[in-house]
């Protein structure tokens, strides 16, 4: 695309924790428009009544297919399950591109998705064109496509931590264990007990475990890396802070003789054409604070000679490279574009 040409975007669910990232980046993009905002709750009322700290005065509207069609070449559908589905066919059908942020089109197998996430799917066909969007595992994919699936937040800190183990055969497959932490903002806006002040402060729990959602879509992807099928273990834990997520990674190594400098020279060459990676110096662990505000991933990697098994460490924002910022990155990779431009690099410290 010329550098003057606009591309029109529409996003729907706007007022959401992920949509509100999603106006952010957008509206400061310099080859994207906002010309729909969609929501349901949200309809009707003006966007920076909502968020008066965004300078966005749209009106956000009635969800509805002819005016996306009309006025958007790319929609961004940042719903609640089961939702994307009934909207990313005729979208499609009508020539917009679609990134959907939920976990309609993750899964290769529909029948994986109705087994952890429930209800009825008549869109099979168009699950099929759905698009993986991790970009840096998956780019040439993402850039042919006209439907990405985004990843979940927590598969999106894991998978970049345990991809260069399974891809480059360092860790024996059947070994991997994950203990996730997030912060409260990845359950949502809605108003949720468990994830008010008073009962989440001064407090880590773990929940989901052995059942949590996002378990089938790491292993779906593990299993695609090494080429055979992959068993993980998966526990994630709510902790008292807003946003990020660090996801340890433990997995036996194929030959205990790599200490942490090969892996680290490793993992430095396997995410060298990455600029949102980085792999930290040897000895130095990531921290979520880091990554806040932008699209980055911070890895750490530690070898115990004494169990045979690697550590990984991967730290990123949730609401960013785990939701709204990778569906830019993958949004710039559809439309020709630098993967890098319109997203901020530097976080917000202290």
């Amino acid at each position: 695309m010329g550098e003057s040409e606009q591309i029109r975007v529409g996003i729907v669910g706007a007022s959401g924790y992920g949509g509100v990232q999603l106006v952010r980046l957008l509206s400061e993009h310099p080859f994207a428009q906002i010309t729909y905002l969609g929501g349901r709750s949200s309809a009707g009322k003006t966007y920076n009544d909502i968020y008066p700290h965004l300078t966005v005065s749209l009106v956000v509207e009635a969800v509805d297919i002819d005016q996306m069609a009309n006025r958007c070449d790319v929609v961004f559908l940042s719903l609640p399950n089961g939702i994307a589905c009934t909207l990313a066919p005729e979208l499609l059908n009508r020539g917009c591109k679609v990134l959907d942020l939920s976990a309609d089109y993750r899964f290769a197998d529909l029948k994986t998705y109705q087994a952890w996430y429930g209800g009825d799917r008549t869109d099979s066909d168009t699950s099929q064109k759905a698009i993986y969007g991790l970009p840096e595992l998956f780019p040439d994919t993402v850039l042919a496509a006209t439907l990405v699936g985004c990843p979940g937040c927590y598969p999106t800190a894991s998978l970049l931590a345990i991809a260069p183990l399974l891809k480059q055969g360092l860790a024996q497959p059947d070994s991997i264990i994950i203990d996730a932490k997030s912060g409260t903002s990845g359950g949502g806006r809605q108003t949720k007990e468990h994830l008010l002040l008073a009962e989440a402060d001064n407090s880590l729990a773990a929940y989901g475990v052995a059942k949590h959602r996002h378990t089938p879509e790491i292993e779906q992807i593990c299993s695609q890396l090494a080429g055979r099928e992959v068993i993980v273990q998966f526990t994630p834990h709510l902790v008292p802070m807003v946003r990020g997520i660090l996801s340890t990674v433990y997995a036996n190594l194929r030959d205990p003789g790599l200490v942490r400098e090969d892996l680290h020279t490793i993992y430095s060459a396997f995410y060298r054409r990455s600029p949102w990676i980085t792999v930290m110096p040897t000895g130095t662990y990531p921290q979520t604070k880091w990554a806040w505000g932008t699209n980055r991933c911070y890895l750490g990697v530690e070898v115990d000679a004494r169990t045979g098994r690697v550590i990984v460490m991967s730290a990123i924002d949730n609401l960013m490279k785990g939701q709204a910022a990778q569906a830019v990155q993958c949004f710039n990779l559809m439309n020709g574009l630098d993967e890098q431009v319109g997203l901020p690099f530097q976080s917000v410290y202290p």
